[in-house]
């Protein structure tokens, strides 16, 4: 059997590594227009900060490293041009040689990933400026940090590659802005922890501009400038980092259907309208498992398991790809940020009845060396229980508490099959109660009547007008506000009515919850908690 993969990187050699690996005798080739067939796309940032020094520890094979290994025969440099269905044949432009040929083929694979997006504006393509997509654009960045050209940078994106590019720019001593078009960095993560992370950056000297809009890149010859919507900014380089476009142009004319961003659509076993033509990685959609409706997920995580699944069904198998809940974790200068399922705003417009929680945890014991804490919103039915989504942000190993919520939301799990589970423990690791096991416990207790709280989002909103503050931390800590400390509070209190409106703020939430707790006893009926505390939100006394 002749098997044509076009592209390498991820997707492309997952699936040719497997079909070989189970059936040695399939004729199988892989036609990439890079001279690489696989390299760290996602390891491209830290070259820059020279996290990781060596060039060569970019390349994760070279084609004949691969053919050894596999027995696939890899062919660089060489562009697909055309497919042709109904003859099965697919044709092909030497970028060497300007020479044209057709292959043959008996199963087609469409792995060719995606393409940074490059905006058709004034000085794009100035000496400075920079992209952040495959090895050479890492390579040449860092080669002129090195040189001394570099020493202020603008970044245009503030999704994860941006983010990552501009610390590893300011670790190499390069003064570093971000500049992004959305209203938040960090597409896809809550408003209120995007908005967390972006001050946490600043105090680390990398500023972000939000609804700041690129509009022309000045200079002699050179980078000298970055004009947007709102200021001109001094740069000797920029880096573009604005998000990606499927790699799919080339179908135009094919038959192959494609989505409104021109990713390839295909089903659950990967196939796409036209027989034995089939898509995965960044040039194809997947399935979103909470909704069930098309998703992009550009992602080698996701890239990898659907070349393995596609791998093993043209071998005979009749496995399905169920998709993808959009996880994904990224390390900023000292905190970590991770994602997974739907956010708030996406589950209302699914139908849900949402509740969420945002909590402040320890990640470890609290006396241990090292400890610190995760700052978590979770996300569920409120009918069903069903867990919808997580996202935390802190110092220590979030994909801890992502990866237990993929494994939840994966499986169908409501928060009472997750609540009393031995997460393992021990003080280097976690906390006795874990600290996802006790969000999960505080959102049901939520949910249930005994947490009257308001999440962060709402206290933003000014959902707490009229609320008077209550400073409940084990210390005063808010300028201005009535300080009650739980711990002497072991009868009513004369100063406050029992039907006035109480906010309750500590720096996490616990003992501001204790208080609230304590208070209903003794019959005050007003009271809510400020979810997250001093520690998450920005507040004072009227």
């Amino acid at each position: 059997m002749n098997i044509i993969i076009i592209g390498g990187v991820a997707a492309g050699t997952k699936v040719a590594a497997k079909l070989k690996r189970d059936n040695y005798n399939y004729n199988v080739k892989i036609l990439t227009k890079s001279k690489h067939i696989s390299y760290a796309g996602c390891g491209l940032p830290y070259y820059v900060g020279s996290v990781i020094e060596k060039q060569e520890d970019l390349i994760q094979n070279t084609p004949k490293e691969f053919f050894e290994l596999t027995g696939v025969e890899v062919i660089t440099e060489v562009e697909v041009t055309k497919v042709n269905q109904e003859e099965k044949t697919v044709e092909v432009l030497n970028l060497a040689t300007n020479e044209t040929s057709t292959y043959q083929y008996d199963k087609l694979v469409i792995a060719t990933g995606a393409d940074p997006i490059k905006p058709s504006i004034e000085g794009i393509d100035l000496d400075g400026v920079y992209f952040m997509r495959t090895p050479e654009d890492a390579i040449k960045l860092r080669k002129s940090i090195d040189e001394g050209k570099i020493k202020r940078a603008v970044v245009v994106g503030g999704g994860f590659i941006g983010l990552e590019v501009a610390e590893n720019l300011t670790a190499q001593g390069v003064f570093t802005s971000v500049i992004d078009m959305a209203e938040q960095i960090l597409p896809g993560f809550e408003p209120e922890i995007a908005n967390y992370v972006e001050n946490y950056l600043a105090d680390q000297r990398i500023i972000t501009f939000t609804e700041t809009k690129l509009e022309a890149i000045l200079g002699d010859g050179k980078v000298e400038k970055v004009k947007t919507n709102k200021r001109t900014m001094k740069a000797d380089a920029v880096v573009l980092s604005m998000g990606i476009r499927p790699s799919t142009a080339f179908l135009n004319g094919s038959g192959i259907e494609l989505s409104q961003n021109n990713a390839i659509k295909v089903n659950k076993k990967l196939e796409t309208n036209i027989k034995d033509i089939y898509a995965v990685g960044d040039c194809a959609l997947v399935t979103n498992i909470i909704t069930g409706k098309d998703a992009y997920v550009p992602m080698g995580s996701t890239a990898n398991i659907e070349g393995r699944i596609l791998a093993q069904n043209i071998n005979g198998d009749n496995l399905t790809y169920e998709g993808a809940l959009g996880t994904a974790v990224v390390k900023l200068l000292g905190i970590n940020a991770g994602k997974t399922g739907l956010t708030e705003d996406q589950a209302k417009a699914e139908g849900y009845e949402v509740e969420t929680v945002t909590t402040v945890m320890e990640d470890k014991a609290k006396y241990y060396p090292g400890s610190s804490v995760f700052i978590i919103k979770m996300i569920a039915d409120k009918i069903t229980k069903k867990l919808l989504g997580v996202q935390v942000v802190g110092e220590g190993n979030v994909d801890k508490i992502v990866d237990m919520a993929v494994m939840a939301i994966g499986l169908n799990a409501k928060l009472d099959d997750i609540q009393t589970l031995d997460y393992a423990y021990a003080p280097p690791f976690s906390t006795a109660i874990h600290p996802f096991a006790a969000t999960v416990n505080i959102l049901l207790n939520k949910i249930k009547g005994n947490l009257i709280s308001i999440t962060p989002r709402e206290y933003k909103e000014g959902k707490a007008n009229g609320y008077k503050i209550i400073d409940s931390a084990i210390v005063p800590k808010i300028t201005g506000a009535p300080y009650v400390d739980i711990s002497k509070t072991h009868e009513e209190l004369p100063e406050f009515d029992k039907d006035e409106k109480l906010l309750l703020v500590c720096d996490k939430g616990r003992r501001a919850y204790m208080l609230q707790q304590r208070l209903r006893d003794f019959g005050y009926t007003n009271t809510i908690v400020l979810e997250g505390g001093t520690m998450f939100n920005e507040l004072k006394a009227e």
